[in-house]
């Protein structure tokens, strides 16, 4: 390996630990930093409190069969974009 493969990534780690780190307690205004500890709640408080989820097993067939489409989709995007006529005169007007 040679020399300058190893030391530009040792020059790239010393110079960003030269870097000086960015003031981040001027960005916390001073009622966010004097508000009280948000209150710690039982997980099954907080479920009951959630809407109901909208994946249900009602919704599999319908979604299954947009899995579906969009999987026949895709694979009529796989082919040619430009057909072989187009490529062969692309080619000529190139030479």
């Amino acid at each position: 390996m040679r020399p300058a493969h190893v030391l530009f990534p040792v020059l790239v780690a010393v110079l960003s630990a030269c870097n000086e780190f960015p003031a981040l307690d001027d960005t916390v205004d001073s009622d966010a930093r004097n508000a009280p500890y948000p209150e710690l709640v039982p997980i099954e408080q907080l479920n009951a409190q959630a809407p109901d989820p909208r994946i249900k097993p009602e919704t599999a067939p319908q979604t299954q069969a947009r899995i579906d489409r969009l999987k026949s989709r895709a694979s009529r995007l796989k082919g040619d974009v430009v057909d072989a006529e187009t490529q062969q005169r692309m080619r000529d007007g190139i030479e």
